[in-house]
């Protein structure tokens, strides 16, 4: 029986290289962890945003359902995005998860659509290839319980390479169509570039 499709953004980073965080930057007037979070709730059957343990008293945050990273995970890798991910499936362990960064203000509704319904729940991951490289596309993924079970027996070992994991034969990978969807945002000059394809004021973009 195919698992149900949960949704998790990605919202515990530290944003240095941004210098803000990330996701309190506005797109079109809205924080852009608002917008990620109402553009994936659409496509799963439940929606939570991944945290660190600091910021459950962030008001941004806490306006939404939160999984708050595990301290044994974070402790065994160290850090990075998959302690989000693997702390979630300890919560809900029979269910796949739709995990998408927060920073990425160019994807849409047709991206997660395409994604969600090119989904082969018999493999290990539903991934699309990066625009910049080819490889899989990590942070916007569909993870099967399955292989999350095995990446959280791996992380013993601090074993676990994302891209390496979609890299075998048994992920579905699909092709992008929309330029820049997948474009993450990490620095301001990258916002600025993001800000203009998007049509927003030179005004915005400064904020």
């Amino acid at each position: 029986m195919t698992a149900l499709l949960y949704g998790l953004v990605l919202a515990g980073g530290e944003s240095r290289r941004m210098g803000q965080d990330k996701a309190t930057l506005p797109y079109g007037g809205r924080p852009q962890l608002a917008r990620a979070f109402d553009l994936l709730e659409r496509h799963v059957g439940r929606c939570f945003v991944s945290i660190r343990p600091d910021q459950q008293s962030d008001p941004l945050r806490a306006s939404y359902p939160c999984i708050m990273d595990r301290r044994e995970t974070k402790d065994v890798l160290g850090g990075g995005p998959m302690v989000g991910v693997l702390s979630a499936h300890v919560v809900y362990s029979d269910v796949a998860w739709l995990v998408v960064a927060c920073d990425l203000p160019m994807l849409d509704d047709t991206t997660l659509a395409t994604l969600v319904h090119g989904r082969d729940a018999t493999l290990a991951a539903t991934a699309y290839e990066s625009e910049s490289d080819g490889l899989p596309e990590p942070l916007c993924t569909i993870w099967e319980p399955a292989t999350l079970a095995a990446m959280n027996r791996q992380a013993v070992n601090r074993t676990i390479r994302l891209r390496q994991m979609l890299a075998g034969p048994a992920v579905c990978l699909l092709e992008i169509n929309k330029t820049g969807a997948l474009q993450n945002v990490n620095v301001p000059d990258e916002r600025d570039r993001v800000m203009k394809c998007l049509g927003y004021s030179e005004q915005e973009a400064r904020r």
